[in-house]
């Protein structure tokens, strides 16, 4: 495994925090095999809540937020078979931007009959933030993933918009070699894209979930649409890219967009795993 995703990573003046996972099939459970750590990244104690011995954890950034300069890198690799659960408990906060851009690279490899799930809280830009969120996944054949992303532009309930900054997203899904998804978004405070039909309409909660598994029926997208719309009405969509199903939110409220990307989870765990998902006992705290 790399030290670094990106090797420029190591150049920024921030505080540059460095976390790999290594998962591994033993016996019934899957364990966390392996953790290495550089800065204030790490992990709580492993939990296995569910009865095919699926690994949950809980990715804890002690700081709680980027600032300029910072560099934030996730390494996580599930082998063969094993079965892991990744998530935060609390929203990760992109603070003002002084001089040079924060960043947050996370790089996802999920080897033949594995699973992962990436299941963070939301990622809250305050005004003036600039930062760059990069995510790459990479899926041997058989494996499978479901991630989620949540960004909350500015602080509504504190009346802030987002009037100034950049946060620009990346994300890629590889099978091998071959490209399943990638995507940029770039959102620039006070741009009229924030704001026009043809974008967010003023709604500062913007989010996007991804899946690849197992082959889909054709009634999966429409059952996947009524959840989506039974959570979250009139906010919430469903595509079937052929390799990749990816569900958006757009809206006022974050709340709304987590149950949202729930719901949905749950449905296509029964439908890939075939297995009930157990929410991670922090969700309830």
């Amino acid at each position: 495994m790399n030290a670094s995703l990106y090797p420029s990573a190591m150049e920024t003046t921030g505080w540059h925090a460095h976390l790999e996972l290594d998962f591994d099939l033993r016996g019934p459970r899957t364990t966390l095999a392996r953790r290495r750590h550089h800065g204030p990244l790490g992990v709580q104690r492993p939990f296995h809540p569910e009865p095919d011995g699926t690994c949950h954890v809980y990715v804890l950034h002690p700081p709680g937020g980027l600032v300029s300069g910072d560099t934030l890198e996730l390494d996580v690799t599930v082998r063969t078979g094993a079965r892991a659960l990744l998530t935060t408990p609390a929203a990760t906060k992109l603070y003002r931007q002084r001089q040079s851009e924060a960043r947050q690279l996370q790089r996802f490899a999920v080897a033949a009959g594995a699973r992962l799930e990436w299941l963070p809280q939301e990622t809250i830009a305050y005004d003036g933030a600039g930062v760059r969120l990069e995510t790459r996944v990479e899926l041997a054949e058989g494996a499978e993933f479901l991630g989620w992303e949540l960004l909350c532009l500015g602080r509504p309930a504190n009346r802030e918009r987002f009037t100034r900054g950049s946060v620009k997203q990346r994300i890629e899904l590889w099978r091998g070699s071959q490209p399943l998804l990638i995507e940029r978004a770039h959102h620039a405070g006070g741009s009229r894209a924030l704001n026009a039909a043809w974008g967010l309409v003023d709604a500062p909660v913007v989010g996007t979930l991804v899946y690849a598994g197992p082959p889909r029926t054709p009634e999966l997208l429409e059952e996947l649409r009524a959840a989506l719309e039974r959570s979250a009405p009139g906010e919430t969509s469903a595509s079937d890219l052929a390799s990749v199903l990816v569900c958006r939110y757009r809206g006022a409220r974050v709340e709304h967009g987590l149950l949202a990307f729930r719901s949905a989870w749950e449905l296509l765990r029964s439908h890939g795993g075939g297995t009930q998902a157990v929410a991670p006992r922090i969700w309830a705290t």
